[in-house]
């Protein structure tokens, strides 16, 4: 027996078990998306991070375990090293077809999944932008630096009367 006959079974299951996750992961990215555009979301935009985190770190595991199998047939772990691989299964008679499929949905999935985090982080510095501003106002700080330290960082007036006293 080849060993590509012993290893593609646990490629064929990492690759599903992936998929899966991937698309977890761009369900997360579209929820916190909604919750971005609604006020006074800051719990679920927490929660959201949080299990988007376990997914990430999920996700890594099985790019960790395929590149294992990858090595297995001296591959290297990258987008030619699959190719080659279900290339390699093939030769050996071994139907790819559905592993195939779910590595393009893994690769479509990701590339969404990256432009809709990149647009969830700009919303997320925008509204940490705005949060910073407002209470740059309420604390009746200019909303703009006027002076610059030696090392180049604005500097914070040092005295403004409060606008809110609590």
């Amino acid at each position: 027996m080849n060993m590509i006959e012993k290893t593609y079974p646990i490629a064929e299951k990492l690759i599903f078990d992936a998929l899966l996750l991937a698309q977890q992961l761009n369900e997360q990215l579209h929820q916190e998306a909604h919750a971005l555009k609604k006020p006074q979301q800051p719990e679920t935009i927490i929660v959201i991070a949080a299990y988007k985190k376990q997914l990430v770190c999920k996700l890594e595991q099985f790019s960790d375990h395929l590149g294992r199998v990858l090595a297995t047939e001296n591959l290297p772990n990258s987008r030619q090293g699959i190719a080659d691989y279900f290339q390699r299964a093939e030769m050996a008679n071994l139907t790819t077809l559905d592993a195939k499929n779910n590595w393009e949905s893994i690769k479509r999935i990701s590339v969404e999944s990256k432009i809709l985090n990149e647009q969830n982080g700009a919303s997320l510095d925008l509204l940490a932008r705005h949060t910073t501003r407002s209470l740059q106002i309420l604390k009746g700080k200019s909303l703009f630096a006027n002076t610059y330290g030696r090392d180049g960082i604005t500097k914070n007036d040092s005295y403004r009367r409060s606008l809110v006293v609590a």
